[in-house]
C-alpha cells in the first residue's frame, strides 16, 4: 500500500504489520509474568516522575487518581516491548522460511496455543 503524505511517499507493507502485531499478541499472552513486571516498573517510574512535578501537599490531595492514571498509562505502554519483539520474531521467521505466509501461520498457531495455555493457567 502506498501512502502519500504531503511531498513524501511511504510504502507500507500491510502483511508485515499484521504479522508483527500477531506475533506481539502471541508473546503478550504467552508471558504474563514479564508483562506484569514491565507494567509494575513503568507504574513505579511514572509515579516517581509525577511526584517530582508537584509539591507534597498537592500530590497527596490527588494521589489515588494520579496513581490510577499512571497505572493505566503503564499498562498501555507495556505493549511496546512486545511489539518490538513481535516484529523481530516475524522478520526472523520471514527470512528463515522465505515466505510471510509461514510466519503468519505460525503466529496464528502460537496465539491459539498461548491463549489456551493462559485460560488453563487461570484455574491453578
Amino acid at each position: 500500500m502506498r501512502l502519500k503524505v504531503l511531498p513524501f511517499s511511504f510504502e507500507l507493507n500491510t502483511v508485515a504489520i499484521a504479522g508483527a502485531c500477531l506475533w506481539s499478541l502471541a508473546l503478550y499472552i504467552s508471558f504474563p509474568k514479564i508483562k506484569n513486571w514491565i507494567t509494575k516498573q513503568l507504574t513505579r517510574w511514572f509515579n516517581f516522575a509525577e511526584r517530582s512535578l508537584y509539591t507534597p501537599e498537592e500530590y497527596e490531595a490527588t494521589r489515588q487518581a494520579r496513581e490510577s492514571q499512571n497505572e493505566f498509562y503503564a499498562s498501555v505502554l507495556s505493549i511496546v516491548p512486545f511489539i518490538i519483539l513481535g516484529a523481530i520474531t516475524y522478520w526472523s521467521l520471514d527470512l528463515s522460511f522465505d515466505s510471510s505466509s509461514w510466519a503468519i501461520s505460525l503466529g496464528i498457531i502460537t496465539c491459539m496455543i498461548s491463549g489456551i495455555f493462559a485460560l488453563g493457567s487461570l484455574d491453578s
